[in-house]
C-alpha cells in the first residue's frame, strides 16, 4: 500500500551476516514481504529505497552480509510484513542481528499543529533475528550491556562496571535456561520407549550467560 498519502514513512535498517550457501533467490523469498508490500515484483525491483540517498537492500555474496537501509511508504499493516520479514530472515542468518525500525508520521506537522494535546504518531522498533534463540539472546544481552555502560560511564569509570555486566548476563541465562526447560515439557521421556536426544533443544548457551 506503498503511496505518497500513506501515513507513515517506515525506515528499516540493519545488517544480518547470512550462512554459507545463502543465494540470491532465497534471500528475494525471505525478503519478499518487503518487496511485496512496496508494490514491486521481485527483489531487484524493490530494493531502492524511497529516498535516493539511501543505499535501499544490499546484498553482497562475496561477505554474505545483507545491507538495509530503506524506506518506505505505509501503515500500521506493515508490521505484519515485519514479522513475516523476520521468520524469513531466521533461516538464513549465521548468527543474531538486530534490525531497527522507524514509524515517522507524515500526517504530524509540528509548525502548523495548533493543539497542545497533539503528538505525533512516531515509533520505533528493535527486532532481531537468528537461526536459533540463543543466538537471538546473544545480540540482544550484547545490545543491552552496551546501553547499560554508555549509560552508566557518565558517572562511573568502566572498571567498575563488571558487577552491573554480571547481573544483566544472570537474567539473560536465567531466561535462557526458563526457554530450555520449555522446549524440553515436549520432548519424549528419556529411557526404554523414549528417543532421548532428538526434538527442540535450547542448542548452545549464548555466550557470557554462565
Amino acid at each position: 500500500m506503498s503511496d505518497y498519502n500513506a501515513p507513515f514513512e517506515i525506515h528499516v535498517h540493519g545488517q544480518v551476516q547470512l550462512r554459507p550457501g545463502v543465494d540470491f533467490d532465497q534471500l528475494q523469498d525471505a525478503l519478499k514481504p518487503l518487496w511485496k508490500y512496496a508494490g514491486a515484483r521481485s527483489l531487484a525491483d524493490g530494493a531502492e529505497s524511497a529516498y535516493e540517498d539511501e543505499p535501499g537492500i544490499q546484498f553482497d555474496p562475496k561477505d554474505r552480509v545483507l545491507q538495509i537501509c530503506w524506506t518506505v511508504r505505509g501503515d500500521e499493516d506493515f508490521r505484519q510484513s515485519l514479522d513475516d520479514m523476520c521468520m524469513g530472515l531466521n533461516e538464513l542468518a549465521e548468527q543474531g542481528a538486530a534490525i531497527e525500525v522507524t514509524f515517522y508520521d507524515t500526517e504530524f506537522d509540528e509548525e502548523e499543529e495548533t493543539d497542545d494535546d497533539a503528538e505525533a504518531r512516531d515509533d520505533f522498533l528493535m527486532l532481531f533475528v537468528g537461526p536459533t534463540p540463543a543466538a537471538i539472546m546473544q545480540v540482544q544481552r550484547d545490545i543491552l550491556v552496551q546501553d547499560v555502560v554508555n549509560l552508566m560511564e557518565r558517572h562511573f569509570d568502566g572498571a567498575e562496571l563488571g558487577g552491573v555486566v554480571s547481573e544483566i548476563d544472570k537474567l539473560f541465562s536465567e531466561r535462557f535456561d526458563a526457554l530450555v526447560n520449555s522446549l524440553e515439557i515436549g520432548k519424549p521421556p528419556r529411557g526404554p520407549g523414549g528417543s532421548g536426544g532428538s526434538g527442540h533443544g535450547g542448542g548452545r548457551r549464548p555466550r557470557h550467560l554462565h
